[in-house]
């Protein structure tokens, strides 16, 4: 456990519940969650144009028509554009994305080589704050229907420092040290949950949130655990992991801060 666990918890709220950011439900008119979608080889590219360029993996992106937006495609929130290029096995990832001619304007954008992983350079953001990809974090319906996530998740805090920890690359500070940076992992306190308690979508996300931990990523509502929107997931299921708080976990030790 990180010597500073107890105090970045109590920022980010050692009452506050744990919440399951996705489900099968819509909020406005988008699905509740982060898409994505996964595309051929031989998609067609799109030209993209960014805010921040001096940190983003330039175009052209395999961007098919219509591709699902977090929020829909009226949000005015994070617009996140996730594709998966099969072909090459790519990840494209954009954030505040917006259908601009024949192609996009983003805020920023990442291309992550899924055979090769790596770090963005260092501070360098991505379509997060973390500068982390976002997929990789993400719960999705398909492997909580096989029984494991196999995975860390993603997860958001209220408050966070002028700092990251590998493998994060980038921070977006919004408090103090009495704050996580980003990067910082966190998992459920073995000594205080028991994942008998919990059945069917939630006890396989609990188990994972025990193995494999989570990793902050943005800032937002502290505690929410983010996924994919899928129409089979059931949302009153997943609503059993709310009767977990803060308190029920700890940070760990995964590395030293940068600034």
């Amino acid at each position: 456990m990180d010597s500073r666990s107890g105090t970045w918890v109590s920022s980010a709220g050692a009452g506050s519940n744990l919440h399951a950011d996705f489900g099968s439900g819509e909020w406005d008119a988008g699905p509740i969650g982060i898409p994505y979608v996964t595309v051929a080889g031989n998609q067609p590219r799109v030209p993209i144009t960014f805010e921040y360029d001096d940190e983003s993996d330039r175009g052209p992106y395999p961007i098919p028509a219509n591709p699902p937006i977090e929020g829909g495609p009226h949000s005015d929130g994070d617009r996140h554009v996730l594709v998966v290029d099969t072909g090459d096995c790519r990840l494209y990832e954009l954030y505040r994305a917006f259908p601009e001619g024949a192609g996009w304007r983003a805020d920023s954008g990442a291309v992550w080589d899924l055979r090769a992983g790596g770090y963005r350079p260092a501070g360098w953001t991505s379509a997060d704050a973390a500068g982390l990809p976002i997929l990789p974090g993400l719960a999705r319906y398909d492997e909580v229907a096989a029984g494991r996530i196999d995975h860390a998740l993603r997860i958001t805090v209220s408050c966070s420092q002028a700092g990251y920890i590998l493998p994060a690359t980038h921070f977006a500070a919004t408090g103090g040290t009495d704050c996580p940076p980003m990067g910082a992992r966190v998992r459920l306190r073995s000594d205080r949950i028991d994942p008998a308690d919990y059945s069917g979508q939630s006890r396989v996300v609990v188990e994972a949130l025990l193995t494999y931990g989570a990793i902050v990523a943005d800032n937002g509502s502290s505690w929410y655990i983010s996924g994919a929107p899928d129409a089979r997931w059931s949302d009153d299921d997943l609503n059993q992991i709310k009767g977990l708080v803060g308190a029920d976990f700890e940070f760990v030790s995964t590395g030293e801060i940068q600034t």
